[in-house]
Parts: C-alpha cells; sequence; structure tokens
C-alpha cells in the first residue's frame, strides 16, 4: 500500500502525536506501508500549526523524518469540482501512485471518499476509515 496523507491529516498528527493520524504514521515508519506526502501539504501543515499551536512545529518536523515528500505533476488527474490547492495536492497522490488519500477534509474530499471510480483509482477515506479497513496481523 502506498498511503499519502493531506495537510490536515499532519496537522492532526502533529498536535495529537497519541491520536490515531500519528498511529498511521508510525505504521508506515514501522514498514506496513509506504507514507508520503507533498511539499505543497506539508507547508500548509506548517502554516496552519505555526498560526494555531506553534510549539507543535517539531512534532512535525520528527514525524516528517518518516514521511517521504512526493513531487507534483501537473498532466495527473483530479476529481472534478476540487479547489485549486486541493487539486495540486492530489495530484501528487496520484503521481506518487497512492492506492489510498487520506484527508480529513469532508467539505471537499466528502462526496467522492471510498469512490476509487472517480479518483483515479485512488481511495480516499477518513484516517478513522482507513484504519477500520486494514488489514493488520
Amino acid at each position: 500500500m502506498r498511503v499519502f496523507l493531506d495537510a490536515n491529516v499532519l496537522f492532526t498528527a502533529a498536535h495529537t502525536p497519541g491520536g490515531k493520524a500519528a498511529f498511521v504514521i508510525e505504521l508506515g515508519a514501522a514498514g506496513h506501508f509506504q507514507v508520503c506526502t507533498s511539499r505543497a501539504a506539508r507547508e500548509e501543515a506548517e502554516r496552519n500549526l505555526e498560526a494555531r499551536y506553534p510549539d507543535c512545529l517539531q512534532m512535525l518536523a520528527s514525524m516528517m523524518r518518516g514521511i517521504s515528500l512526493v513531487s507534483m505533476d501537473h498532466s495527473c488527474p483530479f476529481p472534478d469540482g476540487l479547489p485549486t490547492g486541493d487539486a495540486v495536492i492530489f495530484q501528487s497522490a496520484v503521481s506518487f501512485r497512492a492506492t489510498h488519500f487520506l484527508t480529513g477534509d469532508l467539505r471537499h474530499f466528502g462526496p467522492i471518499m471510498n469512490q476509487p471510480n472517480k479518483t483515479s483509482s485512488v481511495i480516499v477515506q477518513t484516517v478513522a476509515e482507513f484504519l477500520r479497513d486494514l488489514p493488520l496481523p
């Protein structure tokens, strides 16, 4: 599996290091699957943490050591109706050939969650859905 983390998942993991989002990063670091994000998603998470919880920036930096950064390919498809900022981040996931795109953005991604036929075969899920469906030994 190749799991892409949206900015809000990175933000949540850094702000709540004992939570589900951080657990996904830990599972990836333990080799259960590959975890990545884009430079744009990381920078968005950093900006939001700086504005609201600047003391959590160091936690994000530490977590990023276990997360690969992938580039965005403008030629990659994205679902209709996504705002530009979300489309760019989603294109990075497609470029990475992600199997899963984890996000908490229900406003923009909610209508296409768990519908890989609408998302270039990428399964868009919340962290909770992903963990619920995860086949771990």
